[in-house]
């Protein structure tokens, strides 16, 4: 009987700790708006260090550290990233492609977009809505260079469509 009590005493305490433990899991997960004004400052730079962005945003050091290591954690912050200057490494032309998908049995959207995403110059494959199936962003050092990736490669993998090319004259944000 005793034992009975037992079992049922440590039942209760395993479903109570089962809920305890995920509400924990739940607050860990949690953004807030300090989370945000400190994900804000290192979108700003991603070099500065816990103390810069401590003063700037007045929130304690110890606060944006652990902060910040929580959203690492978490997978809301999933790297840092460098900002560069395509101009100055000799790729000044960018250029965004919308490509249509063919259905066929030999390849998936998907494949191709990771197919797509292997080759020199492409920045970012989008699998999107509409139209046409992805947005590509391409980098180079001219349009004819691009024309070139565009015409000889993407257009040669199977599950290409059409594409529909447009230039960008400016970035004004990224």
């Amino acid at each position: 009987m005793l034992f009975k009590h037992i079992v049922k005493y440590f039942d209760k305490y395993t479903e109570k700790r089962k809920v305890i433990n995920s509400f924990i899991d739940i607050m860990s997960i949690m953004f807030d708006k300090k989370d945000q004004i400190i994900l804000d400052e290192l979108k700003k730079n991603s070099r500065a260090t816990t103390k810069d962005i401590s003063r700037n945003v007045k929130i304690p050091r110890v606060t944006v550290h652990d902060r910040i290591q929580k959203m690492i954690k978490n997978g809301i912050i999933k790297s840092f990233d460098v900002s560069i200057d395509f101009k100055k490494v000799g790729l000044p032309t960018e250029v965004f492609i919308f490509v249509s998908f063919l259905p066929s049995a030999e390849i998936s959207q998907r494949e191709l977009a990771k197919r797509i995403s292997k080759l020199k110059r492409i920045s970012e494959v989008h699998i999107i809505s509409g139209e046409y199936d992805l947005l590509l962003k391409i980098r180079g050092k001219s349009l004819e260079e691009i024309g070139e990736i565009v015409i000889d490669r993407i257009r040669n993998i199977k599950g290409v469509g059409k594409t529909l090319t447009f230039a960008c004259f400016e970035t004004v944000k990224e």
